[in-house]
């Protein structure tokens, strides 16, 4: 429902009897309630309500000419993400699953929105490759090698693939990835060399990327060797931030 100087809310199928939970939300942050996960541009809160987990992503409020354009002409960043989460699940690519959004409008000025998701069952970042050792690494890459080549066939570049936005887990069934942060996304035909290079944020040891580069090339039906070369290159043009990380690593490797 949509009303001037008021808010749109837009709820997933599956979750219409959480309506008066998300119109609480502007209040609930507000009032600090839950536990924040990361606090920064925007605002991420875990909140328990009814027996369950939810994750809220607080997008902060725009400069005075984006409030216009928001508010009129372009989606929500809380819309992009809802309906990049339902492609993605679409397509079999994991991501928490989308509850809904809310969007809070004064007069024709967009002001913020909210995106809502069940809170993933994922207890891990790829940045936690780097923290400790796992017994399931190397097939947590080639998850990520696979996911990425489903994500480029069908035309999908998460514009954000850094390494806090790849959850993973293990469960009875294998490795699980849940793919967050989906406002930004490019959507158009992906060649290999734009495939290898959407991967040069992510942070990887030589063997980390032939791990991923063989199962990327797989899937795609590319040349493995071709595809390492690439992601090599794309990742040395990075700002060097993780080499203390990758050094740790390839020193818990050895041991």
């Amino acid at each position: 429902m949509k009303i001037l100087n008021h808010s749109t809310l837009v709820l997933h199928p599956d979750f219409k009897e959480l309506k008066p939970f998300l119109q609480s939300i502007p209040d609930r942050f507000r009032h600090n309630e839950g536990i924040v996960i990361h606090k920064g541009r925007n605002e991420l809160r875990r909140i328990s309500y009814a027996g369950r987990d939810f994750v809220i992503k607080s997008f902060r409020c725009p400069n005075i000419i984006n409030q216009f354009v928001y508010g009129v002409f372009r989606p929500s960043k809380a819309k992009r993400s809802y309906d990049h989460a339902l492609l993605f699940l679409q397509i079999g690519v994991g991501t928490p699953q989308p509850v809904g959004y809310l969007n809070i409008r004064k007069g024709l000025l967009f002001n913020r929105s909210y995106y809502i998701t069940l809170a993933s069952e994922c207890p891990f970042r790829y940045e936690d490759l780097f923290r400790r050792k796992f017994d399931c690494e190397e097939d947590v890459l080639r998850a990520v090698g696979r996911v990425t080549a489903i994500l480029h066939e069908h035309g999908y570049a998460h514009k954000d693939y850094g390494r806090a936005n790849i959850l993973f887990g293990k469960f009875p069934d294998g490795i699980r990835l849940d793919i967050v942060d989906l406002n930004r996304l490019s959507i158009k035909k992906i060649g290999m060399k734009a495939g290898c290079k959407n991967l040069e944020r992510l942070p990887a040891t030589p063997s980390m990327h032939h791990i991923i580069a063989e199962e990327y090339a797989k899937v795609r039906g590319f040349d493995a060797k071709r595809c390492y070369e690439l992601m090599v290159a794309f990742r040395r043009v990075q700002p060097g931030k993780e080499e203390k990380e990758i050094e740790a690593l390839k020193k818990m490797q050895i041991e």
